[in-house]
C-alpha cells in the first residue's frame, strides 16, 4: 500500500482531508478486492459484497463529517 497523497483542493479544512484520505484507502482497498477476484482467490460475489461494504463504511464518513444539520 502506498502513502496517502496530499489534498491540495482550495477548500482545505480538517474534515476534508479526513475524507480525502478515506477516499484514498477506499480506492486502495478495492484494487486489492479487484486483484483478489480476478486472481481467483475471491468469487465476484465476494469481491462485490466486499466492496459495497467499504463503501457504506465511506459514505458513513462521508455523512458524518459533513453533516450540515449539526449546529
Amino acid at each position: 500500500m502506498e502513502a496517502h497523497g496530499s489534498y491540495r483542493g482550495s477548500d482545505w479544512s480538517p474534515e476534508r482531508l479526513v475524507f480525502h484520505q478515506n477516499l484514498e484507502t477506499f480506492a486502495d482497498q478495492v484494487g486489492l478486492i479487484v486483484a483478489l477476484q480476478a486472481n481467483g482467490k475471491m468469487s465476484q460475489d465476494e469481491a462485490y459484497a466486499s466492496i459495497k461494504k467499504i463503501w457504506k463504511n465511506l459514505k458513513f464518513t462521508r455523512d458524518s463529517l459533513f453533516d450540515n444539520t449539526k449546529s
